[in-house]
């Protein structure tokens, strides 16, 4: 199985991206991927790359929250190595993204804006 690559970036705090990693840890092994690299950038310590990258997270957090501050949140990228076959990594780009927003494809709003690189 070859080393397959998984980049996605959130807008989170400390506790949506710790469930953020929880369901992205189940999705890999529900498609028996095993995890052979997991990095972070931007948490806990800030990175202005990371931030400048994903900025549009932040604006669509805020748009989505009227209001409300966006306390401890900032913008993460999550790199993932995952061994798996073709297939494996295929349907698990399509789950990752169901499991942080698994209310279908109306407008919603979801618990941790992410994008998917």
């Amino acid at each position: 199985m070859r080393t397959r690559h998984l980049v996605l970036g959130l807008y989170a705090d400390e506790a949506a991206l710790e469930w953020a990693r929880s369901v992205i840890r189940s999705a890999a092994a529900s498609h028996r991927a095993r995890v052979v690299r997991w990095e972070e950038r931007g948490f806990p310590e800030r990175d202005a790359s990371v931030e400048d990258l994903y900025d549009h997270l932040a604006e669509q957090w805020s748009y989505e929250h009227p209001g409300q501050e966006p306390t401890g949140h900032r913008p993460v990228e999550l790199r993932l190595g995952l061994a798996c076959s073709l297939r494996q990594w295929r349907s698990l780009r399509k789950t990752v993204p169901r499991e942080l927003c698994p209310e279908g494809s109306g407008p919603h709003i979801c618990r941790v804006p992410w994008s998917l690189g």
